[in-house]
């Protein structure tokens, strides 16, 4: 399983930082040596503050205030080299640098403290969006599985599309879903999906009973809302698989969710039912009789790819939608992990890195 979130923040820097302290120290030694070069005429000692604004943007305070240090060290020298210590307009020159990197250092202990709250909500966010989306198993019964969850924004770690895989009585239920909306309001409802489905898939239900559990579950939480409006705005598209053992097919219900692509001797064909019910959370209080699931063909060594809509409604510079199926056609991957990873890759290159929504994908391979 992978969990990304975005573009991850660059680390190169950390790793060349000896490298690009040599930058803003060669900038002093080029500047002082001009200046000596030039004469007294033409005073090049004000472009020495580019030296410590230069540092802050790659090193912390301690090195950026000795980075100035140096700085108005040079300029000190400078006005001894052509006498101009005692000249005011010298000395006007020497605090203003002094001040202007006093200013810099402060900036950026301000920038380093707010880095690290940062990092610790990051920390915070990592672990909370562990918790909610657990690491599927790379073996489950006779499945192979591989997953990847892409956070649209690279700060906000927790989304809404939402994916798990439980083991039962001889088979194997899996879901994905997608919760409309972002910020806490669909994580809140993507803890509460998954924990009713782990919940309650162990106990091996009928599976209609299973995904209407899940319905009601959405659906009372929902009208516990005090904002009718967020309430009657609120669902969630989810496809309820399951799997057995013993049998070469698959079973599906889908509540407005895309569907699954089967892959099979480079074919792709998309397991669509006939009859697709309501994203879970719109209907009232139902019972499994409103829920039919549909048996389509699975077989050893079929690959299936289950993915939310931040897939397939992926748009390039000219607007036009991520061909999916022509990609996997092409491609004719056979092992999940390969395959989640080169739609991953391909998809953020087909946006340039500019996801609009969440996406979550999973792949499910049968083995004999």
């Amino acid at each position: 399983m992978s969990l990304r979130y975005g573009p991850p923040r660059p680390r190169g820097v950390e790793r060349y930082r000896p490298a690009l302290i040599a930058v803003p120290l060669g900038l002093i030694l080029v500047i002082v040596v001009l200046d000596l070069v030039t004469g007294p005429d033409i005073h090049l000692g004000p472009l020495l503050v580019a030296a410590p604004a230069l540092t802050a943007a790659f090193a912390g305070p301690r090195l950026t205030a000795f980075i100035g240090a140096l700085a108005i060290l040079a300029q000190i020298m400078l006005s001894i080299v052509f006498g101009r210590l005692g000249v005011p307009d010298n000395q006007a020159q020497t605090v203003a640098l002094f001040l202007a990197t006093l200013f810099i250092v402060v900036f950026r202990v301000v920038h380093a403290r707010h880095e690290q709250a940062l990092d610790q909500v990051r920390s915070v966010a990592d672990v909370a969006q562990k918790v909610l989306l657990r690491p599927l198993p790379p073996r489950i019964g006779p499945l192979t599985i591989a997953s990847v969850y892409v956070a649209a924004e690279a700060e906000a770690q927790i989304g809404g599309d939402l994916y798990a895989a439980v083991r039962a009585r001889e088979g194997t239920r899996v879901l994905i879903g997608d919760v409309r909306g972002k910020g806490l309001t669909a994580v809140g409802d993507a803890a509460l999906l998954l924990g009713a489905f782990r919940a309650a898939a162990h106990r091996f239900p009928p599976f209609p009973r299973l995904v209407a559990h899940l319905q009601n579950t959405v659906y009372w939480d929902l009208e516990g809302l005090v904002d009718d409006a967020a309430a009657g705005e609120s669902f969630v598209t989810a496809l309820a698989l399951e799997i057995p053992d013993d049998e070469p097919s698959v079973r599906l219900i889908n509540c407005g969710h895309p569907p699954p692509l089967r892959l099979r001797g480079g074919e792709v064909v998309p397991l669509t039912v006939r009859e697709i019910a309501l994203p879970l959370g719109l209907a009232g209080d139902i019972t499994e009789s409103a829920y039919q699931a549909e048996t389509f063909s699975y077989r050893e060594d079929d690959l299936l790819l289950l993915y939310t809509d931040g897939v397939i409604e992926a748009r390039d510079s000219r607007g036009v939608f991520y061909p999916l199926a022509e990609r996997l056609a092409a491609w004719q991957e056979t092992e999940p992990q390969r395959l989640v990873d080169r739609v991953h890759t391909d998809l953020l290159a087909y946006t340039n890195g500019a996801l609009d929504d969440d996406v979550a994908l999973v792949a499910i391979k049968r083995r004999p």
